[in-house]
């Protein structure tokens, strides 16, 4: 379900040989630090990350924790074990009180995966969608992500370890740690089918998982297609903010609503564009020509996520032919 578009656009990599071969951010190699933006609620953000943003080169995955009277709550588990124990590592710096809840904000491995590091008492949030796809397609995804992500990585190890609390199709539950509430919601169809929006209403602070990638000059990746969900749900979460909300995109570092608004933006001007393109007629492979958006070109993977994803994602979106 997560990986129908998604393995062709991400074979490219090897394929055009982008990277040189190596992966796109390397999980033997990242270092994660920690920062606070609010009384006990903290980001957790890969060292490099102000400094690749500015210039829209890959990130590694960026998440948080919360810190409650009775426990804390961890957003994300990360790629591998020696990012988890990372994670953890930031908590204990932090607190003596123990990892009650990690959520993961989508199915993929770089928010997942480290599960299994977490003791037996940490009970793990996800979509009800993101469960169903990993006990489905566990093997074959660990082979996805060894591909993209390089073997040697640690995903070798990963043992399967699924939600113990489950998000249905619009759901969304208020976890008290004690002081303070956090609040997990699928807001609709953002990236995939089972993505979840984690905040901390009290602090004004949004963790957005992978629907809002990073800042300008990210754009989004329509993995599973459905344009016209995505840029519903993008302009309903935009909604719930202000000017003071602090954002935390999946591989960013921290920012404001000006990058939900960044793909918003994005979003609506692709629709426009293939809108115009199917209104002359024009086939898939004409639109994919056509529709180059160069006001979004300094994303460094713009070719092969507009032109290979997006577009032929839009155009298949708007004109019924899937």
């Amino acid at each position: 379900m997560f990986r129908k578009i998604g393995t062709v656009v991400f074979s490219l990599v090897v394929t055009a040989n982008v990277f040189a071969q190596e992966p796109v951010w390397d999980g033997n190699k990242v270092i994660l630090e920690s920062q606070k933006l609010a009384s006990d609620v903290f980001a957790v953000i890969p060292s490099d990350a102000g400094e690749k943003a500015p210039n829209g080169y890959p990130i590694a995955t960026t998440g948080g924790f919360v810190i409650g009277n009775d426990g804390v709550l961890v957003v994300e588990s990360m790629l591998n074990e020696r990012l988890a124990k990372q994670v953890i590592s930031l908590v204990k710096k932090e607190t003596s009180k123990p990892i009650k809840y990690v959520v993961n904000t989508s199915a993929h491995g770089d928010h997942s995966y480290g599960n299994y590091v977490f003791p037996d008492s940490v009970a793990v949030i996800q979509h009800v969608n993101a469960k169903q796809y990993i006990d489905s397609h566990f093997k074959q995804d660990t082979e996805f992500m060894m591909q993209y992500f390089g073997k040697g990585r640690g995903i070798e190890e990963v043992v399967p370890r699924t939600g113990d609390v489950l998000i249905p199709k619009d759901g969304k539950i208020a976890i008290d740690l004690g002081g303070k509430t956090v609040e997990i919601q699928d807001y609709g169809f953002a990236q995939t089918g089972g993505d979840l929006f984690v905040s901390v209403p009290a602090d004004n602070v949004i963790w957005t998982g992978n629907p809002v990638v990073s800042t300008d000059p990210a754009f989004p990746w329509l993995l599973d297609g459905h344009l016209v969900e995505t840029l519903a749900t993008m302009r309903y979460v935009y909604g719930l903010t202000d000017a003071k909300t602090v954002v935390v995109p999946g591989h960013g570092p921290v920012t404001d609503r000006s990058a939900i608004k960044w793909h918003v933006d994005y979003l609506s001007a692709v629709r426009d564009a293939v809108k115009g393109a199917i209104a002359k007629g024009m086939s898939l492979e004409e639109t994919v020509a056509a529709v180059q958006l160069p006001e979004y070109q300094g994303y460094a993977l713009h070719g092969w996520v507009h032109s290979g994803l997006n577009v032929p994602a839009a155009y298949k979106d708007l004109s019924g032919k899937h």
